[in-house]
């Protein structure tokens, strides 16, 4: 049912083309922190606006959730965006092309004053509800010719919203460089011991490595590196990860 999202959720998903975690940050005002912490670690923000009748004022007022999600995921360094107009099916009158293109103006218009290039933004009338243009192209909306995106890196075009993440350009991953891993949390797994969580920045993190933890000065060796419950041969840049270290206790 629909609600308001707390806490941070993962979970993850796969494309044709990539492995996608999904971060999904609170929309909810008190929980701006948890918003901070997590979305500074994406590649990409997928915003999404409410299309019905008020709601999207709403988000868009000088306040509103929606000028204020975009502008923290600039803020905080994600820098491709992709606009998933949401609730299609409760516009007036339902799948309204009118209301489609008076939002993606006002959205377009306001993530330009942030700092995004609205050319290079994904704008896909979406109902998450009832599946339209998610996965397969809506019969509800025929006047949606599918979205366009230019960018130096190239073009892209598509219909749905997986294709548009499909179009995401890939952070260069910047394995040749020392480990760094910010810690998220630690965990204290009993039968395996001390799990600490983050994601790996810079470097590769595998079995047998020796790792420092700061500012304590810890040095221990990491015995297992896992992925969403899988064993992993080696983690780099990008990855969101646990894994066991020997003899550290938190």
């Amino acid at each position: 049912e629909r609600g308001i999202t707390i806490d941070i959720a993962l979970w993850k998903f796969e494309t044709s083309k990539y492995y996608v975690t999904i971060i999904d940050a609170p929309g909810h005002r008190d929980f701006i922190k948890n918003m901070i912490t997590g979305t500074s670690q994406a590649d990409c923000a997928v915003l999404i606006v409410a299309a019905g009748t008020g709601e999207f004022e709403a988000g868009i007022s000088k306040n509103g959730q929606t000028r204020e999600h975009a502008l923290l995921a600039f803020t905080l360094g994600v820098k491709q965006l992709i606009v998933g107009d949401n609730k299609m099916d409760s516009t007036e009158p339902p799948y309204s092309e009118a209301r489609f293109e008076e939002i993606k103006k006002e959205v377009s218009s306001y993530i330009k004053k942030i700092g995004y290039n609205p050319a290079a933004v994904a704008f896909v009338p979406i109902s998450g509800w009832h599946g339209d243009n998610m996965l397969e192209v809506s019969s509800k909306m025929p006047w949606f010719k599918g979205w366009q995106v230019e960018r130096k890196e190239g073009k892209a075009e598509g219909k749905c919203l997986i294709e548009a993440l499909d179009a995401i350009l890939p952070p260069s991953r910047p394995t040749d460089k020392p480990l760094r891993l910010p810690l998220q949390d630690v965990y204290k797994i009993s039968g395996i011991g001390t799990v600490p969580v983050g994601r790996v920045e810079t470097g590769v993190l595998k079995p047998g490595t020796v790792v420092t933890f700061a500012p304590a000065g810890l040095t221990t060796e990491v015995k297992t590196v896992e992925m969403h419950h899988e064993a992993l041969p080696e983690a780099v840049p990008g990855d969101n990860v646990g894994f066991n270290v020997k003899n550290v206790s938190v």
